[in-house]
């Protein structure tokens, strides 16, 4: 079980400094408090939402009216509204500098770099501000973009967002149909791509997909050069430009930024889509800006001038969250491609000479650095770093104790968890209290978080759905296309009423931390006993022979199995010793109810654009039931793998 030592712990000294025990201190000197550390400070700022969210907008410098209400009616999950009054604009708060400092840096594998300064970013937002509004782009239209994680993204996002235009993008490495399945259904009145990108290695031509896409969406199209040929591929899409000839009527000057409610459109999300068409979720302006400046400068000490990284692409909420970081002063560390081109040094390498402040990632880019057997901790220079994050799946025990004793010894590891549906985090690391292996290590401020048993009461040392009991800013305003809520309603409170039921399978810990066994509708059930999948992969995953899986339930003799499958280690098979060591690491490591019912070996395991393994897809197929969304899938082909098994059929 959990080591009783912390992997971590802050220095009095750092504490002191963070920007979160400035603002606790400020709480506790204008509200007559005496709180002293994270639990205390969570406590009142879930019982005083109105103080809490006040405090944040104006700790954090929010630009814009704040007005006199903070929340009305704050008891209704649904019917809440936060600064119902205010009026603010998000791409102003992202813009608070000028001159030759650093804005953006940006590399797209080792073929690019590039150095924006606040003065250049500011330039090319003021003339796509004026290119989008003689386009006859309004409030409320939308902007749809299929771009590489690179500045001109950024730019064009935020002239959207100056207008009030509401902006959606993905990854260029979609698929047609998958692009279709997104911005088909949100009617955009322009559509940006690139002509072309770079992933290891190997120039991606997206000409033809871009013409098609355009073609489909009935809009014009700007085409961005970045490392193909932009005039060829506009010249062949209709009513298409280049980035240049777009912007080349206008000259930069102040830009203006249209005042918007702050309940105001300003993302469109879409959920993964692999069980359906994605779902369009509609964030806020205020919700969005408050939440990310919370946990960039509370629970990250994120602080201006500082170096923030997150290896994301386009088609990730992690993208939206990464540019926020320009709200605190901060200047953003882009990369686009193959974090393994041309070798796995590649983004150690840029942090090193960057000086990174802040490392996001994701649990499976760790692990696929343990299991490359890198050590960063002794060929790079990582002393700037204060801060890694880790998303997208549950970092297992092994990947925390690798990140001290590979990457670097005196650095807080945040383990974080949330999603597309709020933008944002329920869950994630602060600099008051220590790390422990495996842990998340508690709730988002002023999230009313718990863990709840299937009858809907909170449990302890037990594990059960991830709750929010109170309302909170970055919720979502909408689905698009359900104007009488039904399917908003149905994702979050069809569950419990008035509470949100974030489809998490977690627990709380001794420390008051949390562990994330896996989503809820991919848990396990054999013999009616709960099992999260991410306790399987935490033991099988740790075996050299084994460089991925994937687990699900099958239907079988009116109950359930578990049906674990792996992809192998370069020259490994699955014997029969190896098939019951990984039984007796699983039995050992979890319980002998974990020990899957069959243990299949497969070439390639299914994942989405950004890298989440599709345990509920490969269910369908097992079952002979159809996927019905393959184009949200980076390797669609991989499902043919597990079609008519005919190790499943005894």
């Amino acid at each position: 079980m959990q080591d009783n030592r912390p992997l971590w712990v802050p220095s009095h000294e750092a504490v002191a400094k963070s920007p979160i025990h400035a603002f606790m201190e400020r709480c506790n000197a204008e509200f007559g408090l005496s709180l002293s550390g994270f639990d205390d400070l969570h406590a009142w700022s879930v019982a005083e939402r109105e103080k809490f969210w006040s405090t944040v907008w104006d700790f954090c410098g929010v630009k814009g009216k704040r007005g006199a209400e903070v929340l009305i009616d704050g008891d209704s999950m649904l019917g809440a509204r936060f600064f119902p009054d205010a009026t603010l604009n998000f791409a102003e708060n992202l813009l608070p500098g000028r001159g030759e400092g650093d804005a953006i840096l940006f590399r797209g594998e080792d073929k690019i770099e590039d150095r924006w300064s606040w003065d250049r970013l500011r330039r090319l937002v003021s003339k796509l501000q004026q290119a989008f509004k003689a386009q006859g782009i309004r409030e409320g239209d939308r902007i749809a973009a299929m771009m590489p994680n690179m500045p001109e993204t950024v730019a064009a996002m935020l002239a959207a967002a100056s207008i009030g235009a509401i902006w959606s993008s993905c990854s260029p490495d979609f698929g047609e149909q998958g692009v279709l399945d997104r911005f088909g259904q949100i009617g955009p009145k322009l559509f940006i791509a690139c002509d072309a990108y770079w992933y290891s290695g190997k120039l991606q031509d997206v000409g033809t997909k871009v013409a098609a896409v355009a073609k489909s969406l009935g809009v014009p199209a700007i085409v961005v050069h970045y490392a193909g040929d932009a005039e060829a591929v506009a010249s062949r899409t209709p009513g298409a430009s280049t980035l240049e000839a777009f912007i080349a009527p206008y000259e930069a000057s102040e830009i203006e930024f249209t005042p918007l409610p702050f309940a105001h459109p300003l993302y469109i999300l879409f959920s993964s889509g692999t069980t359906g068409v994605p779902k369009c979720i509609v964030h806020s302006a205020g919700g969005t800006l408050l939440q990310h400046l919370k946990e960039q400068r509370l629970h990250c000490g994120l602080e201006a001038g500082e170096k923030l990284f997150y290896f994301t692409t386009c088609g990730w909420m992690m993208w939206n969250w990464l540019v926020s970081g320009l709200a605190c002063g901060a200047t953003l560390c882009l990369f686009d491609g193959s974090p393994f081109a041309p070798d796995g040094n590649v983004l150690f390498d840029y942090a090193e000479a960057e000086k990174f402040v802040i490392f996001g990632t994701s649990a499976k880019y760790i692990d696929a650095v343990r299991k490359s057997g890198l050590t960063p901790r002794q060929s790079h220079d990582l002393s700037s770093l204060r801060l890694m994050t880790s998303t997208g799946s549950p970092l297992s025990p092994e990947g925390f104790t690798f990140v001290y004793e590979g990457i670097k010894k005196d650095v807080q590891l945040a383990s974080i968890s949330g999603g597309t549906d709020i933008v944002s985090c329920f869950v994630l690391g602060n600099p008051l209290q220590p790390v422990w292996s495996g842990e998340i290590q508690g709730p988002g401020l002023g999230l009313a978080v718990d863990v709840w048993s299937d009858d809907g009461k909170p449990v302890r040392g037990e594990k059960g759905e991830l709750v929010c009991t109170k309302a909170f800013p970055s919720m979502p305003v909408m689905f698009w296309n359900d104007p009488d809520g039904a399917k908003y309603r149905a994702a979050y409170f069809d569950r419990f009423d008035n509470v949100w039921c974030h489809g998490d399978f977690a627990e709380w810990t001794e420390h008051g931390g949390l562990i994330i066994h896996g989503r809820s509708d991919a848990t396990l059930n054999p013999g009616g006993v709960r099992i999260g999948t991410a306790e399987i992969y935490n033991q099988v995953e740790q075996m050299e022979e084994v460089a991925e899986a994937l687990c699900i339930g099958q239907e079988w003799d009116d109950d359930v199995r578990v049906i674990l499958f792996v992809r192998l280690a370069a020259g490994v098979t699955l014997t029969e010793d190896l098939v019951k060591a990984i039984k007796t690491r699983i039995r050992t490591g979890a319980s002998p109810r974990h020990v899957p019912a069959k243990i299949i070996a497969v070439a390639d395991i299914p994942r989405t654009k950004s890298g989440k393994i599709v345990e509920l897809a490969v269910r369908e197929v097992v079952h002979g039931r159809p996927v019905k969304n393959q184009e949200a899938l980076a390797n669609p082909e991989a499902l043919q793998l597990f079609a008519g098994l005919s190790e499943l059929k005894d």
